[in-house]
């Protein structure tokens, strides 16, 4: 295994056993009973600026406040760059896991997400659904499906003494 991905291992791992505090949170959202709290850093050692790349891990903890179990299936993204491109990113559960989340628990997760300018931002859903088969409902009964919001949350490398290293840090303006 590469350094990179050494450090990434042990970076993740950190931020996963580490709680996410009222500090730390750079935004939270409520959809029902289920919140879901963001905390967003910037990794200097995972970008290349001089290349035009900018990396951030974000820790993400859902929590469920409801007297019943939900289990968390996909999850769609609106990633949109310094630029103003948007890319939606879609797929099933969050890092492998469709995690199944009891009355009164939660879910935490680290992921990452790199950028091709130095700002941009995130934001989208997870749809879930109330598990009706671990509370020992009746045959039949179907499980409801809903859509929880992940909140909006900046990406934002810091500004350099140097000045712009990148045009999209100028406002996208060239010398041409």
């Amino acid at each position: 295994m590469s350094g990179n991905f050494a450090f990434m291992d042990a970076f993740f791992q950190h931020r996963a056993n580490t709680p996410i505090s009222d500090d730390s949170v750079s935004g939270g959202a409520t959809t029902g009973e289920i919140t879901v709290r963001v905390a967003v850093n910037y990794l200097p050692e995972q970008s290349r600026v001089e290349a035009g790349k900018w990396f951030w891990v974000y820790h993400i903890r859902i929590e469920n406040r409801s007297n019943e179990p939900v289990k968390l299936l996909t999850r769609h993204w609106r990633i949109t760059d310094g630029r103003g491109m948007v890319n939606h990113v879609d797929g099933d559960g969050v890092v492998g896991e469709q995690p199944l989340i009891a009355p009164g628990g939660a879910h935490d997760y680290v992921s990452g997400c790199p950028l091709g300018t130095p700002n941009g931002s995130m934001e989208g859903h997870y749809t879930m659904c109330r598990d009706f088969g671990h509370r020992g409902n009746a045959p039949g009964r179907e499980a409801e499906l809903f859509e929880v919001a992940i909140p909006f949350f900046p990406l934002a490398a810091p500004a350099t003494a140097d000045g712009p290293s990148h045009p999209s840090q100028s406002g996208g303006r060239t010398g041409a």
